[in-house]
């Protein structure tokens, strides 16, 4: 029987797996054309640190196609086959159900992101409460912590940088262990990343060290650990789920945020509807730009030059030096 889950207590142990698709061809002794080790990752974040750790030494199976909504993503019967034949399946538990439900009935051996990074707790207050509304609610809802859609957890963890470098490196030390030939090379892999990671970190601390202001308005609550990360307030219009609608009240509040911080820009994002962002600005007469929270990528993008596009746009609505 399959052990399904890897933990950072269990890698330190493990044996090595044997992988069926790095067969020895009786003749030469040399490793088969199919060599590589297959990685299933449930969305894009998770899929940029496996091909930035496995290099050419894997194949990915991703879970969440380009210019899909992550966290409404649907697998098909072909997909789930897939996923049941990967060698290693990388996802965030509590972020995306019907892969959580793949991986529980296909037994795939997986490395659950939450397991190797500390996650923040969600914000208490969401679906576009404000905090008087919350505060009015939170005795009557004290028995529904465990309805909502995120648990009690914010999972949008890889806006840190080195939150993301955390989990590189258990990405690596799993691939050294269910393909011990070349640990060598994915432990190597796994410490230029975060190299890399550390390098953006820098880049943001510096960008945003002087700004005239410290407060982002966001279409939805994804910013927290960016936010932070790099010493900033996020007032989300709505929630930490994407489809939620705001109250009337909160959208007063937010038009009183704006006012008394001095906002210039509410932030939306390019894969959810920004009407009611786009009219509350018109309304406050500040502008839009798009803060993307990299939950996915267009095709010749990638999770760095996404995250430097975010700190230009941070730097000139907060009016950085």
């Amino acid at each position: 029987m399959r052990t399904k889950t890897f933990t950072l207590a269990a890698l330190a142990g493990a044996g090595a797996l044997t992988l069926a698709a790095c067969s020895t061809d009786a003749a030469d002794g040399t490793s088969s054309d199919d060599a590589a080790l297959s990685v299933a990752a449930s969305f894009y974040p998770l899929e940029f640190v496996a091909s930035a750790v496995g290099g050419d030494l894997i194949s990915i199976v991703s879970l969440t196609p380009p210019g899909v909504e992550a966290h409404d993503v649907e697998l098909s019967p072909s997909t789930v086959r897939e996923l049941g034949n990967a060698d290693l399946a990388l996802y965030l538990s509590d972020f995306q159900p019907a892969v959580d439900d793949a991986i529980d009935t296909t037994g795939v051996d997986s490395l659950d992101a939450a397991s190797t990074v500390a996650l923040h707790e969600a914000d208490e207050r969401s679906e576009g409460e404000t905090e008087e509304e919350h505060a009015e609610h939170a005795d009557e809802d004290e028995h529904s912590e465990d309805e909502h859609d995120h648990g009690s957890s914010d999972p949008h963890f890889w806006l840190d940088p080195t939150l993301l470098a955390d989990f590189g490196d258990a990405v690596g030390e799993a691939f050294a262990t269910a393909d011990p030939a070349n640990a060598d090379t994915y432990t190597a892999n796994a410490a230029t990343l975060r190299s890399e990671l550390e390098a953006l970190d820098t880049s943001f601390n510096d960008g945003l060290a002087q700004c005239e202001r410290d407060t982002i308005v966001t279409s939805h609550e994804a910013f927290g650990y960016l936010a932070d990360a790099y010493g900033l307030h996020q007032e989300g219009i709505a929630g930490l789920d994407p489809e939620s609608e705001p109250s009337p009240a909160r959208i007063l509040e937010i038009q009183d945020i704006i006012a008394e911080t001095g906002a210039t820009t509410i932030f939306t994002e390019s894969a959810v509807s920004s009407s009611v962002a786009e009219a509350l600005a018109s309304d406050t007469g500040v502008d839009t730009a798009v803060l993307d929270p990299v939950e996915n990528v267009a095709d010749g993008d990638d999770y760095i030059a996404v995250m430097t596009r975010n700190l230009s746009a941070l730097q000139a609505a907060l009016g950085c030096a």
